[in-house]
């Protein structure tokens, strides 16, 4: 019937005054608002709820039939509709490697201004478990095809070599991504964000190692079986003690990407992406 809210506290606001001035003025609205939306109400029911004189508005029949009803039921509604922020939690999937800075920022907002907690949580898995609805929404890295999601990339990140401190190239600073060609990789196949399709098809460096997760992956990396490919933030971490990391001016940047479903995702999904690309658009 396209009866609204405001089309009912307005009627209610209107009995309890008695006076179309001070209704309006007690819903904040203008008075030709006011007597708009009772006459759309009153069209909507099919019904005369009010018998209005020069000098004062009383309720008909029907309209004491509303009112009383009304008493009962809207402030149930109202009720009803006002969600405690521990109801809800938004969820935040990522498969490694967590951001600093932009993140942290980001939640902190989005929980002050929206009232629900939001919840990081880790999935070894490619979309890290946004595509199973376990993450309402994930930060990944890599170029990314996943049918259903919608992918929004936020920043490029660099990349540097992850090398043993046994190996003869923990010596070096840096290292080119050609060089890299010739050497043996160990390769993180589930969440990781290097792959022999970034080198060109007659120069690709050999596989050593196969891990699924990050934590396989540097101590493979660790124990010298070959080296790695990470985004820059890890090498400020300073994660193991056995990795050097080595920096790698000529290679492809990594996109880090917000992912989440295509239709019927979490109704702030919107609101976070925001938050977040408003985010990484400041200047440091």
């Amino acid at each position: 019937m396209s009866i609204e809210l405001h089309h009912l506290r307005g009627f209610l606001a209107l009995a309890d005054e008695k006076h179309f001035t001070r209704a309006a003025k007690r819903m904040n609205v203008s008075q030709p608002t006011l007597s708009r939306n009772i006459r759309r109400l009153e069209t909507l029911l099919g019904r005369r709820l009010l018998e209005r004189t020069t000098r004062q508005v009383t309720l008909t029949p029907a309209g004491e039939t509303l009112y009383d009803r009304l008493q009962v039921l809207l402030p149930q509604m109202e009720a009803a509709l006002r969600l405690e922020p521990d109801d809800d939690t938004f969820r935040v999937g990522f498969a490694w490697g967590f951001p600093t800075g932009w993140p942290q920022e980001v939640i902190a907002h989005f929980e002050e201004e929206t009232g629900v907690s939001v919840q990081a949580h880790r999935h070894d898995a490619k979309l890290a478990g946004v595509d199973r609805g376990d993450a309402d929404i994930a930060i990944l890295r890599g170029r990314l095809r996943a049918p259903g999601m919608e992918a929004v990339t936020l920043l490029h990140e660099r990349r540097v070599a992850a090398v043993s401190t046994r190996s003869e190239l923990a010596e070096r600073h840096e290292i080119s991504w050609r060089e890299i060609a010739d050497q043996q990789l160990v390769i993180n196949e589930v969440s990781g964000t290097t792959d022999l399709t970034d080198w060109p098809t007659d120069h690709r460096p050999g596989i050593s190692v196969v891990c699924s997760n990050f934590d396989e992956w540097l101590e493979a990396v660790a124990a010298n079986k070959g080296v790695g490919i990470v985004p820059e933030f890890v090498g400020r971490q300073h994660v193991h003690s056995f990795v050097s990391f080595l920096a790698i001016p000529d290679a492809p940047t990594v996109p880090l990407n917000l992912v989440y479903p295509s239709n019927a995702g979490h109704p702030l999904i919107p609101r976070f992406v925001a938050m977040a690309r408003a985010a990484v658009a400041e200047p440091a």
